[in-house]
């Protein structure tokens, strides 16, 4: 298969229509494509990002203006496919004498593995031996048609954790997290929601789009055993950013025909096994992939690395650091997402009535070593402000989510105070009392930073400030009363408990952060918040 020249990706156009296209297909006028519709929700997100590979490698707009124009006006079909043709001889998933698709390109031995291994939430072979693949079952993937393959291929490449000994990680590290802009309007096709994402940078031009240093299974791996090397920036094009190539892989040809295990296409040519071997591409630091978010070491001792999803998945305390910045600890939003704050918002939302038309996409594997622990999506609004305005706004932001921060943590050591006499015995996870209040706090924030981000006249924002205060202290106690009060009357240490929820409030009231905060927005006339959160 080709995946150029053949229709493999499974889309959804605007009648409601399920169908398969070529790449160069996603800008046809007659009946949109709006989707895609991958079978499983982690190729839905290496989708995308193959298709704004394919898009930045061969398509990237000259300069803002280019951008703009294409966005509203996007190629013909035709135009796309002259375009993406010099990159079909690398698209080939299959061919026994020369490059493949993702695939070492000389791999002539090595461990053969069921086709499942692709999966990164499949059980590996120590797992499958000691018979611990309770929750996700061995044998469950037998065979993959030539889209789920390649897809899956791609998928791993991507996301590549830890895989044991010289089982190198993507080349954003194991399981990094993604953010895209997605628009908000319904109408809205499949070429706009990628364009969004394409940038116009100089250092991503070549002339050359199949050489081995966009693509690297056009030459020989860059092996990292004893006497190989690591591959940083300075060894390879910018693009590579998109294609990265961590693991040695070499698919086995389709022998059967039968029922995709995933996508359940019948009567299709089935990839049950590959070939594999260890010590690939290992990616060093300095790469700064433009769709992802990175932390930067504020006393700039040690090279920044890129965000990963992390157990209990993404909420607003994540939010500033993937949308707007976070001065405290060094996170900083992905290269597109800075792009769209910076410009894009304004040439195609502006800062009038047409606010908050766009939402932050985020998407990516929680991973503990080569373990999945979950895989996590999520959606959060985008403001349109003036970039002066949003460094005002970054810092109001900034001052909520201290506050909220603070609630959290002296809401927990007072539960823990009111469970028992000697709190810091106890043991075991409390996350969900974390889980909880975020939870409670999330819409009204949202509600608060939309408010904020509308906001022209500075002093009128004290009302606002002091109901999230109010509403950040009515959500501490109503999480303490839920995690103290819930046994029998009779069972429940009252004394211990009204104590505990009384200090509480006094060390919240009377900490610094809060006096400071009520000397900068002194109490004034009462206002509610709107509930809904700015969608």
């Amino acid at each position: 298969m080709n995946l150029i020249e053949q229709p493999w990706l499974p889309v959804r156009r605007r009648n409601g229509e399920h169908s398969w296209i070529s790449p160069w297909q996603i800008t046809e006028m007659d009946n949109p494509v709006v989707e895609l519709v991958a079978p499983r929700a982690d190729f839905q997100g290496a989708l995308y990002q193959w298709l704004l590979g394919l898009l930045q490698t061969t398509v990237m707009p000259e300069d803002a203006e280019h951008w703009e124009t294409l966005y509203d006006e996007p190629p013909s079909p035709a135009t796309l496919q002259q375009a993406f043709a010099p990159l079909s001889p690398a698209m080939v998933l299959h061919n026994p004498d020369g490059p493949a698709f993702l695939q070492d390109f000389d791999l002539a031995d090595g461990e053969i593995k069921p086709i499942a291994g692709l999966l990164i939430e499949a059980p590996g072979a120590k797992t499958i031996k000691d018979n611990l693949d309770h929750f996700i079952k061995r044998d469950t993937v037998t065979g993959l048609c030539h889209s789920c393959t390649a897809t899956a291929l791609f998928t791993l490449q991507a996301n590549a954790p830890s895989g044991g000994s010289g089982h190198r990680v993507s080349l954003r590290g194991g399981g990094p997290l993604t953010t895209l802009i997605c628009p908000l309007d319904n109408d809205a096709t499949l070429w706009q929601k990628l364009w969004l994402n394409v940038l116009e940078h100089p250092r991503y031009r070549t002339d050359n789009p199949i050489s081995a240093r966009v693509l690297p299974w056009m030459g020989p791996t860059r092996t990292s055993d004893k006497t190989g090397r690591e591959t940083g920036p300075e060894d390879a094009h910018p693009l590579q950013m998109f294609w990265g190539m961590p693991r040695r892989i070499r698919l086995l040809p389709a022998t059967t025909q039968g029922c995709c295990s995933l996508c359940g296409a019948e009567d299709q040519p089935l990839v049950e096994q590959y070939r594999t071997r260890n010590y690939g591409t290992n990616y060093s630091d300095g790469w700064r992939h433009p769709l992802t978010p990175y932390r930067d070491d504020p006393k700039k001792l040690k090279p920044s690395f890129s965000l990963k999803a992390q157990p209990g998945g993404l909420g607003y305390r994540h939010w500033i650091g993937l949308a707007l910045a976070s001065a405290t600890n060094g996170d900083s939003p992905a290269a597109v997402v800075t792009l769209f704050n910076e410009s894009r918002v304004k040439s195609l939302l502006g800062f009038g009535e047409r606010r908050q038309r766009a939402r932050l996409w985020c998407f990516g594997f929680d991973m503990d070593n080569m373990k999945a622990r979950c895989w996590y999506d999520h959606q959060f609004p985008l403001f349109s402000c003036t970039p002066a305005h949003r460094e005002w706004l970054l810092d109001r932001c900034s001052l909520l989510m201290e506050v909220a921060q603070l609630a959290l943590s002296t809401l927990r050591s007072h539960v823990r105070e009111a469970w028992a006499n000697r709190p810091k015995d106890l043991k075991g996870d409390t996350s969900y009392i974390d889980d909880e209040f975020w939870q409670l706090t999330q819409q009204r924030f949202f509600s608060c930073v939309q408010q904020l981000s509308q906001q022209v006249k500075v002093d009128d924002i004290a009302p606002l400030m002091n109901d999230w205060l109010r509403h950040v202290q009515h959500s501490q106690q109503q999480c303490f009363d839920r995690w103290t009060l819930e046994s029998a009357p009779q069972d429940l240490p009252l004394k211990r408990i009204i104590n505990a929820r009384a200090a509480m409030g006094r060390k919240f009231n009377l900490s610094k952060l809060i006096k400071d905060y009520r000397t900068r927005y002194p109490a004034a006339a009462q206002t509610t918040l709107t509930e809904e959160a700015g969608g």
